[in-house]
């Protein structure tokens, strides 16, 4: 089964007095590509958290936002009470001096003093990160399962693409016997019109017709062109994970035996029918940039 580059996952857990927020979201891209926002209380665990996301992603654009929200307990910052206090009894000496009282702005002015408000200290213990890991396990599940979806779809849709171009082929095979015999007929008629029918040599325009024809004979490209589409969808059933790579590849491939038929034909009919497979590869080629 395939899996898209395109997904999406959340979840929000519990982990103690901490409730850890997962989002993350993949889009199509050459490579792995991770823009990772995590809180401060997690960056010490950075290094794994990507880890984590490359292994079991593997390909994509990949937008992961992880947040914090505190249930009770202590905050994000800590009020240094001491250092508070060192500051408010000079101030209260010095009001009292003067005979005047301290309003409440002072405690809002006291604040921003130098080391009264600092950073909270609080790390995550063990059994915490151990409960995080499982929260962005079960985001990754999410967004895995959500590729899945997506990628049943595109493979049901290259299927289609592939089938529409073997058909197209099998039309091509109906017509070649009968493009042989046109051309065959157009250079006899071709010659009988410039020299006259009595003033050439049959044997040697057997001879040129034959080696003219074999030039642009396309069964072989044919015969090359239902093996890469065989080998297509042989791929799709594959169990393996990452394949749009080598998916891109065959098409490449399939995209080269059109081609060819098309510089060879030199007949109306099959032309229309090689432009109808190129729309169909054209397809299929924009539908396999989304594989993983």
């Amino acid at each position: 089964m395939l899996k898209s580059m395109t997904g999406f996952g959340r979840t929000e857990e519990a982990a103690g007095d901490k409730t850890f927020l997962v989002e993350i979201k993949s889009l199509n891209g050459k490579q792995f590509e991770l823009n990772l926002k995590i809180t401060p209380l997690l960056k010490p665990y950075e290094f794994a958290i990507r880890t984590m996301l490359s292994e079991q992603l593997m390909r994509g654009t990949i937008d992961c936002n992880i947040l914090l929200k505190q249930n009770g307990g202590n905050g994000a910052i800590t009020i240094n009470k001491e250092m508070a206090k060192a500051y408010f009894q000079p101030l209260k000496e010095v009001a009292d001096d003067l005979n005047i009282g301290l309003s409440e702005y002072v405690l809002a002015a006291m604040l921003r003093l130098p080391d009264v408000v600092v950073p909270n200290t609080d790390i995550l213990s063990e059994d915490q990160y151990g409960q995080f890991k499982q929260t962005l396990q079960n985001a990754i599940d999410a967004i895995n399962k959500h590729r899945l979806l997506e990628g049943a779809a595109l493979e049901k849709d290259l299927i289609e693409r592939i089938n529409n171009i073997l058909a197209y082929q099998e039309k091509i095979s109906e017509l070649e016997p009968l493009r042989q015999h046109k051309m065959k007929e157009e250079l006899r008629r071709k010659m009988e019109e410039q020299v006259g029918k009595e003033n050439y040599d049959v044997n040697r325009l057997e001879q040129e017709m034959i080696y003219y024809i074999e030039k642009i004979d396309i069964s072989e490209e044919q015969v090359r062109l239902r093996n890469h589409c065989d080998y297509f969808l042989n791929i799709l059933k594959e169990g393996e994970e990452s394949k749009g790579k080598k998916l891109g590849f065959v098409l490449q491939e399939i995209g080269r035996e059109i081609n060819t038929t098309g510089a060879k034909a030199y007949d109306s009919g099959i032309q229309k029918l090689v432009v109808l497979m190129k729309d169909e590869l054209e397809k299929a080629k924009e539908q396999v940039l989304n594989i993983l």
